[in-house]
């Protein structure tokens, strides 16, 4: 088999379209065809081909990562987890985190901050409820709690949401089944409803 032309793609600048025996077979971005030294007339068996396919994956699978992380901050784990659902190949997975972190896309420290940022701007998590969220986005228990710090009080945002919510409640009951869904503790709720009945 024949490396037989080599042509910009259309529709992704940035990549290359690559013609193996006169026929499209995969494609690659700049770097990688640099990376490769692809050029026209170069003689390629089946391993090769295949090797060289599967970088064209990667370098997909890249570039979907980053778009993911373009819209929001990601965490390692949903790299994965995202990863996993489209079936990439453990070995492609590895390459693309490895990549991400190397380039600084991926921190799950950053990732960790700016959700919490978030979140207490919302006014309406408890400390609980953020705790919970960033496990199951896969941060660890020494990053959560560098992030939230201790002097991170839920006070501040129980007042603020129940300044908020309190008007579509007539029963308090209801209210208070509200906050703790939220992640609040029964015991902060009566004491923050006390002071806010204070300040009404």
């Amino acid at each position: 088999m024949k490396i037989t032309k080599i042509v910009p793609a259309v529709k992704t600048p940035g990549r290359y379209n690559i013609f193996v025996d006169e026929k499209y077979s995969f494609s690659l971005d700049e770097y990688q065809l640099v990376n490769t030294g692809l050029h026209s007339g170069i003689e390629i068996d089946e391993e090769k081909l295949a090797s060289l396919k599967n970088e064209s994956d990667f370098g997909k699978e890249y570039i979907r990562a980053i778009d993911l992380i373009s819209h929001r901050l990601r965490s390692e784990k949903e790299i994965r987890d995202y990863a996993w659902r489209k079936r990439w190949p453990p070995e492609n997975t590895a390459r693309v985190i490895q990549r991400l972190y190397d380039k600084g896309y991926l921190n799950d420290k950053v990732f960790a901050q700016t959700f919490v940022r978030a979140r207490t701007n919302a006014g309406r998590y408890s400390r609980r409820r953020i705790e919970q969220d960033l496990r199951k986005k896969g941060i660890n228990k020494d990053i959560i709690n560098e992030v939230l710090g201790e002097d991170f009080s839920d006070q501040e945002a129980l007042l603020k949401l129940i300044r908020k919510r309190a008007r579509h409640y007539d029963d308090e009951s209801k209210l208070k089944a509200y906050l703790m869904r939220a992640g609040f503790k029964y015991e902060d709720i009566n004491r923050a409803l006390a002071e806010y009945k204070e300040k009404e």
